[in-house]
């Protein structure tokens, strides 16, 4: 898949969101904040994990590291059974390569997690759906398409 997948999605369910070009890879947060001149705070980051082989998505800060035991506190399964998806799962399952990932959008729908700290924001900038895209969108547009659980799991 790619932003024109993801841009079909989002015209298709009317979200307000928009696809940024930026004309070259950003490896980094700091490198996609840099390019967009937003703060690295604004860049979100969606992670797919495996939970007893469940899928779920997690989107937190592009800075912020996931705090696994939090995590399986939450999900109530201890932290070893809290494993990274690996790239190929994660395309697989998404239909996007890590780097590039949207939030929604998705080959299958997720079970996804949100943490709290993005909802302070105004506006939130997320994977693209390519390495050298961005998309734009708020917090409160997030939760309403991926149907997101709200928590506290950034360390």
């Amino acid at each position: 898949m790619d932003s024109h997948s993801l841009q079909e999605f989002i015209d298709d369910h009317q979200i307000d969101a928009q696809i940024i070009p930026l004309g070259k890879h950003t490896l980094t947060v700091g490198d996609a904040a840099k390019a967009l001149s937003v703060s690295p705070d604004q860049i979100i980051k969606s992670l797919v994990f495996h939970i007893h082989n469940e899928p779920i998505l997690v989107i937190n800060n592009g800075l912020a590291r996931v705090d696994r035991k939090r995590l399986a506190a939450y999900l109530g399964v201890g932290r070893k059974k809290v494993k990274f998806a690996s790239p190929d799962t994660a395309f697989a399952l998404t239909g996007y390569v890590v780097g590039s990932m949207p939030p929604f959008g998705h080959k299958q729908t997720l079970r996804t997690l949100v943490d709290n700290a993005i909802m302070a924001l105004d506006v939130i900038y997320g994977g693209g759906g390519e390495i050298d895209a961005m998309m734009r969108l708020t917090p409160q547009t997030l939760l309403v398409v991926t149907q997101a659980e709200r928590v506290n799991i950034s360390e």
